[in-house]
């Protein structure tokens, strides 16, 4: 069984000037990265690999959580579509030298809503799958199982088991 985190960035500031790819975190983005990196060590498995947007927002949020695991920093998943995040969640085996069990995504809406809604298949848990089609704000963990191998994860073919919001 593998496990798929998608992590939406903490809630970022918008400074004057600053490009989007380069706004950091808000102090409310620091607490609450903080406590998505408390919940994740409280309910799922270990993290083996992280794949992370380049933004510097998706990046201080990693740095929050404390998941100390192997990281690979993805220009492509900053405007992303939900199928270049797949595509590059397909390649995994290939960009981490050791097996990967779990796997951290961090990155941005309306993407990990769309991608999440979209694995989700046999065995998702209703709420969840309510809860992500409602609103994924800044933070958002969703949890998807699979027993496929991360080359072959496509459309419908996980189970999204958990959705939360750590405030």
């Amino acid at each position: 069984m593998r496990t798929l985190i998608l992590l939406r960035h903490a809630k970022s500031d918008y400074p004057s000037g600053v490009p989007d790819q380069d706004r950091p975190l808000a102090p409310r983005g620091i607490r609450e990265g903080a406590l998505a990196g408390d919940w994740l060590r409280k309910h799922v498995p270990a993290v083996d690999a992280v794949l992370c947007s380049s933004a510097t927002r998706t990046r201080q949020t990693l740095a929050r959580t404390d998941i100390e695991a192997p990281v690979q920093y993805v220009d492509r998943l900053y405007d992303a579509t939900p199928g270049i995040v797949l595509a590059e969640i397909n390649q995994v085996e290939q960009t981490f030298p050791a097996e990967v069990r779990t796997l951290l995504v961090i990155g941005h809406e309306p993407v990990m809503s769309s991608l999440a809604l979209g694995l989700a298949g046999d065995g998702s848990a209703p709420e969840a799958v309510e809860a992500i089609g409602h609103k994924y704000p800044t933070s958002a963990i969703a949890v998807l199982r699979t027993e496929k191998p991360w080359s072959a994860l496509e459309l419908d073919s996980a189970a999204l088991v958990a959705f939360h919001v750590p405030r």
